[in-house]
């Protein structure tokens, strides 16, 4: 990879052939775990500036209507997360010159207060082409981190790294974005046409969204009509209606409670694993080709450009003298060009053969194939790839191998079906068919469900004292952790529609692996799992523990102290707010320069919240923890007594009972407010 230092520049011709398409990641690390940022994007002409507030690209209007730029939103990384953009160079617009790339935070935030500021572009392919890093950042609230520019017919990059003490706002008025104040800003939220007040105002940023509408960047009411009856330029409407499943349970006509409801998927027919694996196939391409939002989705990470899908399934493909049949083909045109992808799927926890994966490899390297796609119940993780395949480097033609769990196909389904919304009432269907089915006990889709051959005698060697640091049965153990904890990140962000990451608190480019190794040694030493987890609009960051040595599982959360008031106020307002918690919830109070302070369970500190306090009044309170405990079951599967279902509905139990009724941090809102040219 390219490295580059702040004002270089690099065509991406000389780094790689399959540029047309490339994505942008943008990525920081918060000592904190809490700190964060938003991406945005400017698309300007010859003179500079944007030429309408379409150009402008934010996280309320992240995606091109052409399919230039679309917003992919953060991913879960070793370190945190990071923001992707993903960008179809060859749709971009003659008339564009420079396309920039910056970040904003809020509320004062600066970016000196985040580590590791970097941004990496990849190609079509996903292959790493350069990296800029910005270790230079002071009080700016927003940050221009580089651009793509045109050179005669060729596209470049320059490292920029500028930052800005306006925030959004200023980035954005420097380069031709009209910016109303408050009171312009009320009124377009007010509606000043009638009607059009729910297509005016829009949400809040992903990080920041609650319940109800929040001040954030919105466009001006749409212009009034001149003389001649014509209304003028139409500005955009940011928040477009959105078509989702009521929730509202319907009555039944059926004469017997016993009568199932007819299907479009089926899944009482399946009988093998073979039927399982050509049934989900099917059923999953098919969708992705019907509903455009969800097909978008899953293939935008992986460098395909926004056009048009077809996908297919069982098909035949030469390969020496016995015809290779992959599981299916994603065709995407968009421009006059094509991106293809073959995919391998399996289910009921049935692991991806690396003598197959690689004969796609190379079928799909001769074929000029993009991508190859793996689908199975297994979550991958960075640096330990599920199919070890060595692709022939001596190829002209790169093929990316990328990798989707059946966990997170639902979770896409489910953050658009229940919470974003999507076109039509036909496509919000389809989508509620497939989540039907691969919710099913017998579709085979049910995601991460086995902790691994290592599991009991890991736990049997943690018991009687026997496991020794460097027992590689441990490092297997601390990777079945990683993948169950991402996915119950990804099952309870799909039932909130809310961002929730795990944190890996790890210097950003510190090898996965040794850290691994390290969390395995601990694990031989404590007999712990630990784990923890950032929920969008919670109040703290979500501790899961896992003590093999005593079956117990600890969920638990730290919120500080309130900035005023005092100590018992803070008890008092917290046992109101736990009204409705269990009465076994333990409660903790932190104080500062010491270990801990008084703890009790809930149960016993209601009457008394005065209990809550330490006998000291000059010892300062600096937080409370909340905890949970909780049996975990012995077995190494997904059954009713095993331990990946006890820590999946401890998390769910804790957030649910607990986290739901704090305070929740107040949000974040720009003074200022986008309004269009």
């Amino acid at each position: 990879m390219h490295e580059m230092i702040k004002g270089s520049n690099v065509a991406l011709a000389a780094l790689s052939e399959n540029t047309g398409s490339v994505i942008a990641s943008l990525s920081w690390v918060s000592p904190t775990g809490e700190g964060d940022a938003d991406v945005s994007v400017l698309l300007l002409d010859g003179n500079g500036k944007v030429r309408s507030d379409d150009d402008f690209y934010f996280y309320n209007n992240p995606v091109a209507a052409d399919g230039s730029v679309q917003l992919l939103g953060k991913t879960p990384t070793e370190s945190g997360d990071e923001d992707r953009i993903s960008f179809d160079l060859t749709a971009v617009p003659s008339v564009i010159d420079r396309i920039v790339v910056a970040a904003s935070r809020y509320e004062g935030a600066g970016f000196g207060e985040l580590e590791d500021l970097k941004v990496t572009l990849a190609d079509g392919g996903g292959e790493s082409l350069l990296g800029f890093a910005i270790d230079d950042a002071g009080t700016e609230s927003a940050f221009i981190f580089g651009e793509l520019y045109r050179r005669g017919a060729e596209w470049k990059f320059r490292a920029v790294g500028q930052g800005y003490d306006t925030g959004l706002a200023g980035l954005a008025s420097d380069f031709g974005v009209d910016i109303e104040d408050d009171a312009g800003a009320e009124q377009a939220l007010s509606g000043t046409e009638g009607g059009d007040q729910a297509d005016t105002a829009v949400p809040a940023p992903a990080a920041e969204r609650e319940p109800q509408v929040t001040p954030g960047l919105v466009p001006s009411p749409r212009p009034p009509a001149d003389e001649g009856g014509s209304r003028k330029a139409a500005r955009p409407r940011t928040a477009k209606k959105k078509v989702t499943v009521p929730r509202v349970a319907r009555k039944s006509l059926a004469d017997n409670e016993s009568w199932k409801q007819a299907r479009l998927f089926p899944v009482s027919v399946l009988k093998s694993d073979r039927d399982r694996e050509m049934r989900a196939t099917s059923v999953l391409l098919s969708v992705m080709a019907q509903v455009p939002e969800f097909g978008r989705r899953l293939t935008a990470a992986f460098g395909a450009p926004s056009g048009r899908m077809e996908t297919f399934t069982e098909v035949s493909l030469p390969h020496g003298d016995t015809p290779r049949r992959p599981d299916g083909v994603i065709r995407v045109e968009r421009a006059g060009k094509l991106w293809t992808a073959l995919v391998e799927t399996k289910t009921n926890g049935n692991s991806l053969k690396p003598e197959q994966v690689k004969a796609y490899a190379d079928i799909a390297a001769r074929r000029g194939y993009e991508a190859v796609i793996t689908l199975s119940n297994d979550v991958a993780l960075e640096g330990s790839p599920l199919v070890d395949v060595k692709i022939d480097g001596r190829r002209k033609h790169k093929v990316a191998l990328r990798h989707l769990s059946w966990a997170e196909v639902t979770h896409q389904a489910q953050m658009l079906i229940r919470h974003e919304g999507v076109g039509d009432k036909a496509h919000a269907w389809l989508l509620q068919e497939l989540l039907y089915y691969l919710r099913h006990e017998n579709s085979g889709c049910h995601g991460f469900q086995n902790m691994g051959a290592a599991w009991v005698p890991v736990r049997n060697g943690i018991d009687d004292e026997t496991l020794c640091q460097g027992d590689p049965r441990a490092l297997d153990v601390v990777e079945s952790w990683e993948r169950l904890i991402r996915q119950i990140c990804l099952s309870l962000g799909g039932e909130l529609g809310q961002k929730v990451l795990p944190v890996q608190r790890a210097k950003r480019g510190a090898d996965p692996k040794a850290r691994r190794g390290r969390l395995a040694d601990q694990l031989c030493l404590d007999g712990r799992l630990h784990a923890e987890l950032r929920i969008e609009g919670a109040p703290g960051i979500l501790v899961i523990s896992a003590d093999l040595r005593t079956g117990k599982l600890r969920t638990s959360i730290e919120i500080p102290a309130p900035e005023q008031g005092y100590p018992l106020s803070w008890a008092k307002r917290l046992i109101r707010r736990l009204a409705e918690a269990p009465a076994d919830l333990h409660i903790e109070t932190l104080v500062e320069g010491e270990a801990g302070g008084p703890r009790g369970t809930l149960e016993r500190l209601r009457p008394e919240p005065a209990d809550m306090l330490p006998k000291n009044n000059d010892t300062p309170v600096t937080g409370f923890r909340l905890s949970l405990f909780k049996g975990m079951g012995s077995s190494r599967g997904n059954a009713e007594s095993g331990f990946i279902r006890s820590v999946d509905d401890a998390v769910h139990r804790f957030y649910t009972a607990v986290v739901v009724h704090l305070d929740r941090p107040a949000p974040r809102q720009v003074s200022a407010r986008y309004a269009p040219n």
